[in-house]
C-alpha cells in the first residue's frame, strides 16, 4: 500500500466505523428501558440485546484478542451476550434474552462508548488482519441493525396499544401497476458467488465463485403486490391443500394463519402494522411478512414457481444494488420507519433491491469449495447450513449499502417476520 494510502484507509475505517456504530444508536433512541429489554419470542432479541452483542463482537474479536493490554470492561458480560459461539464457551439461553433486566440499556450505552472510544484509539496501528475483523464486525453490526428493527416491530405488535416506533407521512396515493411480465433469464452454464480475496466485503457465505447450469426460465418483472396477494386470498389460497406443500399445510393449519403477518382485517378492509403503527394495506406495494411455505403456495396458485438462487442471483448481476433509492424511503440509513416502495411498471427487471428479501426455492447449502474460516469467525455461517432457505436482494429495513448480487439471507421456511416477499419464475 502507497504511503499516502494507508492512512486514508485508517480514516476511511474510523469514518465508517463511527457511522455504523451511531445509526443503531439512532434507531433505538425512541425506546424506553422497558422496550429495549423485553423479547417477543425466542427467534427475537431485545434491542438492549442486539447494542450489546454487537459491542461483544468488537470487544472480543478486536480489542481482547489484537490489542495488548486491553482488558474486559466487565468480565461478566460475554456469558451474557455471546450469541453462538461455541469457542467462546457458555452463555445465556438464547430464549431467555428478555430476562436480563440488568445491565440496564444506560450502562449497555456507556459500555458501547467505552468500547468505541477504545475502538477509536486501536484503529490507526491495526495489522491488516485484524481490520478484516473490523470490517466483518460492521457488517454483522448492520445485520442486526435490521434484524432490531424487526425485532421491535414483533414486540410492538404484541402491544393491544399498537404504538407507533417514529411518527411517518401518510404515504401518497400510488397507481397499481402494471401486471408483470416475464423476462428471460441467462441459460446455460453462468458464475455466481464472489470471487475469494476479491477486494471489496462478502460474507464467506457468498462463494466461491463457481460455474453453475441454468436450463430456460424467465422472472418476473417485480415483486408480487398486496394487491395480487388479496386476490390470492379471495380466491381460497388458504384454504386450498393442493397449493401447498404437506409441511407448510400443517403449519397454516395449526397456527391458523389466513393473511401475511401484520395483516388485521377491519370492517372497512385489512390493514396492515408497521414501526409507523397501523394503516391501510397498500395494493400497490410489495406484499411482505410472508413465510416461504406462503409463498410456494402462491405461486403455485400463479401456475408459477419461486425462482432458485442461481437464477436470481444471474439476473441480479445487471443491476445495481444501490440504484435508483438514494433519495426515497427504501433503505436504513437514520431512524425512520422503514416501509418498500409501491411496485413500478418498469420494461425490464425492477426493485430487485431493497425493498423486500425475495424468497427462494434454494435450500442454504455452502457453495462447490466452500471452507469455513479457522476460529470462532469460522461459526459465523457455515453451521447454519442447514434445513433454511435463501432469499435475495435485501429489504427497506436493511442498511443502505449492505446487500450486492451475491448476498444469501437464509431463515427457516415457517419464519416471516422479516420483510419477506416474493417474485415469481416459471419454466420456459
Amino acid at each position: 500500500m502507497s504511503p499516502t494510502g494507508q492512512p486514508r484507509r485508517r480514516a476511511d475505517d474510523l469514518g465508517r466505523y463511527a457511522q455504523v456504530r451511531s445509526l443503531t444508536q439512532a434507531l433505538v433512541r425512541p425506546l424506553s428501558d422497558a422496550d429495549a429489554t423485553t423479547q417477543s419470542m425466542p427467534d427475537a432479541s431485545p434491542a438492549k440485546w442486539h447494542l450489546a452483542h454487537t459491542t461483544w463482537f468488537f470487544e472480543t474479536f478486536v480489542l481482547r484478542d489484537h490489542v495488548p493490554g486491553y482488558t474486559l470492561y466487565d468480565d461478566r458480560f460475554p456469558f451474557l451476550f455471546n450469541s453462538y459461539y461455541e469457542s467462546e464457551g457458555e452463555r445465556h439461553a438464547r430464549d431467555s434474552r428478555g430476562l436480563l433486566t440488568r445491565p440496564t440499556l444506560a450502562e449497555i450505552i456507556a459500555w458501547r462508548d467505552h468500547v468505541d472510544a477504545a475502538m477509536a484509539r486501536a484503529l490507526p496501528d491495526l495489522a491488516d488482519e485484524s481490520l478484516e475483523l473490523v470490517t466483518l464486525g460492521l457488517n454483522h453490526e448492520e445485520q442486526h441493525q435490521e434484524l432490531l428493527l424487526t425485532d421491535i416491530l414483533h414486540l410492538f405488535a404484541q402491544n393491544p396499544l399498537q404504538p407507533a416506533m417514529w411518527a411517518t407521512p401518510s404515504a401518497m396515493p400510488a397507481p397499481m401497476p402494471a401486471p408483470f411480465h416475464w423476462v428471460e433469464g441467462r441459460r446455460g452454464i453462468v458464475e455466481i458467488g464472489r470471487n475469494q480475496g476479491a477486494d471489496d466485503f462478502a460474507f464467506d457465505c457468498e462463494g466461491p465463485r463457481h460455474e453453475t447450469l441454468l436450463a430456460p426460465h424467465a422472472l418476473a418483472s417485480r415483486p408480487v403486490t398486496n394487491g395480487e396477494w388479496q386476490a390470492f386470498m379471495a380466491d381460497g389460497g388458504y384454504d386450498e391443500a393442493r397449493h401447498w406443500l404437506s409441511d407448510g399445510w400443517a403449519w397454516r393449519k395449526a397456527q391458523a394463519i389466513v393473511a401475511p403477518l401484520y395483516w388485521r382485517h377491519e370492517e372497512d378492509g385489512w390493514t396492515r402494522f408497521g414501526h409507523d403503527g397501523r394503516a391501510r394495506v397498500n395494493p400497490a406495494a410489495p406484499v411482505t411478512h410472508i413465510s416461504l411455505y406462503e409463498a410456494d403456495a402462491y405461486a403455485s396458485w400463479a401456475g408459477a414457481r419461486l425462482p432458485t438462487e442461481a437464477e436470481w442471483e444471474s439476473a441480479a448481476q445487471d443491476h445495481d444494488p444501490a440504484g435508483g433509492v438514494q433519495l426515497d424511503i427504501a433503505r436504513i440509513d437514520a431512524g425512520r420507519a422503514p416501509r418498500p416502495r409501491a411496485c413500478d411498471s418498469d420494461s425490464g427487471l425492477s426493485q430487485m433491491f431493497g425493498d423486500v428479501w425475495e424468497w427462494t426455492g434454494s435450500a442454504y447449502r455452502p457453495y462447490p469449495g466452500f471452507k469455513a474460516a479457522e476460529g470462532a469467525v469460522g461459526e459465523y455461517n457455515g453451521k447454519f447450513m442447514s434445513g433454511q432457505f435463501v432469499l435475495r436482494g435485501g429489504s427497506c429495513a436493511t442498511p443502505r449499502g449492505h446487500v450486492r448480487a451475491s448476498y444469501r439471507n437464509f431463515f427457516y421456511p415457517h419464519q416471516r417476520w422479516q420483510f419477506t416477499g416474493l417474485r415469481l419464475a416459471k419454466d420456459l
